[in-house]
C-alpha cells in the first residue's frame, strides 16, 4: 500500500527559521522582514498581505540569491535520507507551505515528488503576487485532499509532519500526525510528537502510526543521517 508524506517547509524541515528570513539575510534586508513577521504574528497582517510586502522588499531578488539562500538554508538533519526512503519504498513525498514557491520548489531535486506553494511572479519580481495564488493555513487541507484523491488513497494512508499553528487545520483532519520542534498548539493535536534535529526519528514515528501502532523499528528505516545530532525526545499522545 503506498503512502503519503506531508511535510511543511518553515520551522519543520528548515529548522528554527523560514524561508523568507533566509532570503531576507542574504539580501540584508532582515530587519525589514523582522518587523513584517512581527505584523503577521499580531495579526495585523495576513498572508496575502505579508506577501505583497516582501515583493516589494525584495525587488532586486535573484535566482542566483535564491539559490544561495537555499543552500546555506539550516535543513533538519536526515532529510536527504528520509526522502530516498519514502521513495525506495514506492510513497510519496509531498511539501505544503506557504512560503514562495521560487524557494520552496528547489526541494524537487531533493527528492520531494511535488511542492504546493504560494504563486510568486518571476524574478526579479517587479509586480505584487495575485492574492488567489497565496496559501493560507486552510489551503493546506484541500492541497493535500486533491493530491490523496489523485493518487487514490484514503486519509489513513497519510502522514503530516508541521510545527506550528498553521498547520492546525492540516493536524484536525488527519490521524497520522508528527508535531517536529512544534509550538504547544500542535504539540496537543498531533499523535506524536518529536524534538531535535534528526528527521528519521520523525518519520519512524510516522511510519509507526501509519501500521497500526506497531513499535519503532518494526519496519525498515532509512540509514541514519551522517554528522552530531543534538538530544532529542520523541514522544506519543
Amino acid at each position: 500500500m503506498s503512502r503519503l508524506h506531508v511535510f511543511d517547509l518553515d520551522g519543520t524541515l528548515l529548522r528554527g527559521t523560514t524561508a523568507s528570513l533566509e532570503i531576507a539575510r542574504r539580501l540584508d534586508r532582515l530587519p525589514e522582514l523582522l518587523l513584517l513577521e512581527g505584523e503577521f504574528a499580531a495579526g495585523t497582517l495576513d498572508t496575502r498581505g505579508f506577501a505583497a510586502a516582501v515583493c516589494r522588499l525584495w525587488a532586486e531578488l535573484t535566482p542566483e540569491v535564491v539559490a544561495e539562500a537555499f543552500d546555506a538554508a539550516p535543513w533538519i538533519g536526515g532529510l536527504p535520507e528520509v526522502l530516498a526512503d519514502i521513495r525506495r519504498r514506492g510513497e510519496h513525498a509531498v511539501v505544503v507551505t506557504m512560503s514562495p514557491d521560487f524557494f520552496a520548489g528547489r526541494l524537487t531535486a531533493l527528492g520531494v515528488d511535488e511542492v504546493v506553494a504560494s504563486a510568486f511572479p518571476p524574478l526579479p519580481l517587479r509586480g505584487t503576487p495575485d492574492p488567489a495564488g497565496i496559501l493560507t493555513p486552510a489551503d493546506k487541507v484541500p492541497a493535500v485532499e486533491r493530491i490523496r484523491a489523485r493518487l487514490g488513497l484514503g486519509r489513513e494512508a497519510c502522514a503530516a509532519y508541521g510545527d506550528s499553528v498553521s498547520d492546525v487545520p492540516l493536524f484536525r483532519v488527519l490521524e497520522h500526525t508528527v508535531a517536529v520542534n512544534a509550538d504547544a498548539t500542535l504539540r496537543g493535536l498531533a499523535r506524536h510528537r518529536y524534538d531535535g534535529d534528526d528527521l528519521g526519528a520523525a518519520y519512524r514515528l510516522a511510519r509507526s502510526s501509519l501500521a497500526g501502532g506497531a513499535p519503532p523499528g518494526a519496519e525498515p528505516s532509512p540509514p541514519a543521517a551522517r554528522g552530531t545530532r543534538t538530544p532529542v525526545r520523541e514522544e506519543s499522545a
